[in-house]
C-alpha cells in the first residue's frame, strides 16, 4: 500500500447493518472532502457496484467501485492496485466475520468500522465483530477499529442500546446516521445525498460530521 493511501474496512456480522449505504455516502462526502476515493466491493452480492451502476452518465458515482474476489496474497494484491488510484480506500466486506474477505480486510485496514443499528440483535452481533477487530489489533496493533450508530431513532430502546454500545472496549464515533429516506433515496440514482439538493439538507449536514469524525479517527492511528 502506497504510504499515503489510507485503507477503512466497512465490516459487520450480520446483514442490515446499513454497510454498503455507509460505505458509499462515506466515498462521497470524502471525496467532498478533497480525497480521491476507491472501493473495493468485496461481498459476493456486489452492492456497491450496483449502485455505482445505478448513476447516469452524466452524474457518474465520484469514487472509482470495483468488486474484487480472491483470497490472502491475491486479494491483497488487488486492494494494492487499487489503492494506487486512491488516497482513501474503503473495504465494503460480507455480512460475516467467518469469511475469508473480512478477515483479510482486518489484515489490509488502517481503520475497522462497525456500523451497527441501535436494536439488541445488532448489539450482540457487534460484540463478534469486536472480538475479532481486538484480535486483530493485538498482532496488528497499527489497526484502529470504531463502532458507528447507523439508522438510529428517536426511541428510548435506540438510546439505550447505544448507552451499552459504549460501554464497549472500541470507541463509538463521535458522530453516525439517522434513519433517514434520503439514504436510500440516493441509492437509486446511484448516487449520495448530496446529490439529492436542499431537501436532503438535514442528511447531508449528518454525512460530513461523520466523514469529519472518520478522518479524524484515522489521524489518531499516524
Amino acid at each position: 500500500m502506497k504510504a499515503e493511501c489510507r485503507v477503512i474496512a466497512l465490516i459487520s456480522q450480520k446483514g442490515g447493518a446499513g454497510k454498503t449505504t455507509v460505505a458509499m455516502q462515506l466515498a462521497a462526502g470524502l471525496v467532498a472532502r478533497g480525497h480521491t476515493v476507491a472501493i473495493a466491493d468485496l461481498d459476493p452480492q456486489e452492492s456497491a457496484v450496483r449502485w455505482a451502476e445505478s448513476a447516469s452518465a452524466e452524474a457518474p458515482f465520484p469514487a472509482r467501485v470495483r468488486a474484487l474476489q480472491g483470497e490472502g496474497a491475491a486479494l491483497a494484491k488487488e486492494v494494492r492496485k487499487l489503492a494506487r488510484l486512491a488516497s482513501i480506500v474503503l473495504l465494503d466486506c460480507p455480512p460475516s466475520i467467518e469469511h475469508p474477505h473480512a478477515r483479510a480486510a482486518l489484515d489490509l485496514a488502517d481503520l475497522a468500522l462497525v456500523p451497527v443499528v441501535p436494536s439488541p440483535p445488532d448489539l450482540w452481533s457487534a460484540r463478534a465483530v469486536e472480538r475479532l477487530i481486538l484480535q486483530t489489533i493485538a498482532v496488528r496493533p497499527q489497526l484502529r477499529g470504531a463502532m458507528l450508530v447507523n439508522r438510529a431513532q428517536r426511541t428510548a430502546l435506540s438510546g439505550s442500546v447505544i448507552e451499552v454500545l459504549r460501554e464497549f472496549e472500541l470507541p463509538v464515533l463521535r458522530a453516525g446516521f439517522s434513519q433517514r429516506n434520503a439514504f436510500a433515496q440516493s441509492a437509486v440514482i446511484g448516487g449520495s445525498v448530496l446529490d439529492l439538493g436542499k431537501a436532503a439538507e438535514s442528511a447531508q449536514i449528518e454525512l460530513m460530521r461523520v466523514v469529519d469524525a472518520v478522518l479524524a479517527e484515522m489521524e489518531k492511528g499516524r
